[in-house]
């Protein structure tokens, strides 16, 4: 299946969430602020990003306008994952890149269905 990176500083999200993605398959990268996130994603190309927002450093919003502006990063598709649920939010994250939009706590469902939307093939 694919390979996806989480850029998430929460353990319980980063849990959270490998243990969705594994479960249906997928090969699970992981970095822990926006700045790791994007150093991994030009290193290892993973098939997506899942981004979370409020972070130390480099936010998420940054982070994700880094990727998907760099020629190299830039055909990977980001989906954020945060608890920022505010229109205003989902609109700068669109801005930014993002192709998709996701409030926490995200269920399974939600998540894959948003991951086989974005993933090529």
């Amino acid at each position: 299946m694919a390979r996806i990176l989480i850029v998430d500083d929460s353990p319980t999200e980063m849990y959270k969430l490998t243990g969705m993605l594994e479960k249906h398959g997928h090969e699970v990268l992981k970095a822990e602020n926006g700045a790791d996130g994007v150093a991994l994603a030009r290193q290892e190309k993973p098939d997506a990003v899942l981004m979370d927002i409020v972070m130390p450093g480099l936010n998420g919003f940054q982070a994700t306008r880094q990727l998907t502006k760099d020629p190299e990063t830039g055909h990977i598709p980001v989906i954020i994952i945060t608890t920022k649920d505010q229109e205003t939010d989902k609109v700068w994250g669109t801005r930014q890149g993002a192709k998709d939009y996701l409030t926490k706590p995200v269920d399974e469902e939600t998540l894959i269905k948003t991951l086989n939307n974005v993933l090529p093939g």
